[in-house]
């Protein structure tokens, strides 16, 4: 059973190629069979299926089969627990930039009252 943090490393892992990440966002606006994801891509076939089974194990494409149809569809609960990961990380640069802004702004004042107490 995979930890937490190794299956963040896996979804991390699957995200960082630019072909996977362009999948995925076709594959979020619906099913699509490995021919109709190769499509947009100079690639073979099998090439297409190497990057979809990186997905597989991500947890982030599931597959199907209907018939002679084999449809790949999103599974977004990775990239939900990423987004969970990163939501800390955006409170500590807003609460960040939230301290600069008031230091600057403090520091603003500060000057003003310096410059206005220089002309009496």
């Amino acid at each position: 059973m995979q930890t937490a943090t190794d299956e963040l490393s896996t979804t991390f892992a699957a995200l960082a190629d630019p072909t996977r990440r362009a999948i995925l966002r076709r594959l979020a606006s619906g099913e699509a069979s490995v021919t109709e994801l190769a499509a947009p891509f100079e690639m073979s076939l099998p090439a297409v299926s190497k990057h979809l089974k990186v997905l597989e194990r991500a947890g982030l494409v599931a597959r199907g089969r209907r018939a002679q149809w084999r449809p790949c569809r999103l599974r977004a609960r990775p990239i939900k627990d990423v987004a969970n990961w990163v939501e800390g990380y955006r409170r500590f640069w807003e609460q960040s930039f939230d301290r600069l802004e008031a230091y600057l702004e403090d520091l603003g004042a500060h000057e003003k009252e310096k410059k206005h107490g220089k002309r009496k």
